[in-house]
Protein backbone atom coordinates (compact mmCIF):
# COMPACT_ATOMS: atom_id res chain seq x y z
CA UNK A 1 0.00 0.00 0.00
CA UNK A 2 1.05 3.58 -1.00
CA UNK A 3 1.27 5.59 2.24
CA UNK A 4 1.85 9.86 2.61
CA UNK A 5 2.43 11.64 5.61
CA UNK A 6 0.74 15.04 6.38
CA UNK A 7 3.03 18.28 4.64
CA UNK A 8 5.48 19.17 8.44
CA UNK A 9 8.68 19.07 6.91
CA UNK A 10 10.02 22.64 5.16
CA UNK A 11 12.14 23.56 2.54
CA UNK A 12 12.81 25.61 -0.50
CA UNK A 13 9.48 27.90 0.45
CA UNK A 14 6.80 25.17 0.90
CA UNK A 15 6.04 22.07 3.08
CA UNK A 16 6.99 18.44 2.52
CA UNK A 17 5.11 14.81 2.80
CA UNK A 18 6.46 11.74 2.80
CA UNK A 19 5.46 9.08 0.07
CA UNK A 20 6.29 4.96 0.80
CA UNK A 21 5.10 1.86 0.56
CA UNK A 22 4.55 -0.67 3.03
CA UNK A 23 5.01 -3.45 0.04
CA UNK A 24 7.82 -2.57 -2.26
CA UNK A 25 10.01 -0.19 -3.95
CA UNK A 26 8.20 -1.41 -7.34
CA UNK A 27 5.04 -0.42 -5.74
CA UNK A 28 6.52 3.19 -4.44
CA UNK A 29 8.26 3.76 -7.86
CA UNK A 30 5.55 2.78 -10.51
CA UNK A 31 2.93 4.73 -8.21
CA UNK A 32 5.33 7.88 -8.81
CA UNK A 33 5.76 7.13 -12.09
CA UNK A 34 2.67 7.33 -12.88
CA UNK A 35 1.85 10.77 -10.80
CA UNK A 36 4.68 12.57 -12.48
CA UNK A 37 6.93 12.50 -9.54
CA UNK A 38 10.51 12.75 -10.17
CA UNK A 39 12.81 10.24 -9.86
CA UNK A 40 15.25 13.03 -8.22
CA UNK A 41 12.69 13.17 -5.05
CA UNK A 42 13.42 9.51 -3.94
CA UNK A 43 15.64 9.82 -0.66
CA UNK A 44 16.43 5.60 -0.53
CA UNK A 45 12.98 4.95 0.99
CA UNK A 46 10.86 7.59 0.32
CA UNK A 47 9.52 9.77 -2.01
CA UNK A 48 9.71 14.00 -0.79
CA UNK A 49 6.64 15.38 -2.43
CA UNK A 50 5.49 19.35 -1.75
CA UNK A 51 2.35 20.02 -0.13
CA UNK A 52 0.67 21.41 -3.71
CA UNK A 53 0.70 17.51 -4.68
CA UNK A 54 -1.10 16.11 -1.03
CA UNK A 55 -4.52 16.42 -1.89
CA UNK A 56 -4.13 14.80 -5.63
CA UNK A 57 -1.64 12.04 -4.04
CA UNK A 58 -4.94 10.83 -2.11
CA UNK A 59 -7.24 11.02 -4.32
CA UNK A 60 -5.01 9.02 -6.68
CA UNK A 61 -4.84 6.28 -3.19
CA UNK A 62 -1.85 6.96 -1.20
CA UNK A 63 -3.60 6.41 2.09
CA UNK A 64 -3.00 9.44 4.74
CA UNK A 65 -1.41 8.44 7.68
CA UNK A 66 0.43 9.89 10.54
CA UNK A 67 4.43 10.04 11.08
CA UNK A 68 4.60 7.90 13.26
CA UNK A 69 2.49 5.35 11.31
CA UNK A 70 4.69 5.84 8.32
CA UNK A 71 7.68 4.96 9.97
CA UNK A 72 6.07 2.17 11.77
CA UNK A 73 4.57 0.61 8.70
CA UNK A 74 8.13 1.32 6.51
CA UNK A 75 9.73 -0.38 9.36
CA UNK A 76 7.72 -3.35 9.87
CA UNK A 77 8.07 -4.09 5.97
CA UNK A 78 11.63 -4.15 6.18
CA UNK A 79 12.10 -1.18 3.87
CA UNK A 80 13.28 1.69 6.17
CA UNK A 81 16.47 3.02 5.78
CA UNK A 82 17.63 3.94 9.17
CA UNK A 83 19.67 7.05 9.89
CA UNK A 84 22.49 5.36 10.49
CA UNK A 85 22.56 3.13 6.80
CA UNK A 86 22.04 6.37 5.39
CA UNK A 87 24.97 7.79 6.78
CA UNK A 88 26.32 4.85 5.42
CA UNK A 89 25.16 5.02 2.25
CA UNK A 90 25.98 8.81 1.41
Amino acid sequence: MILIDQPRWPAHGTLWSHLVSDSSLDELHAFAEAMGIPRRGFDLDHYDVPEARYSELVAAGAEPVTMRQLVERLRSSGLRVSQRERRGIR
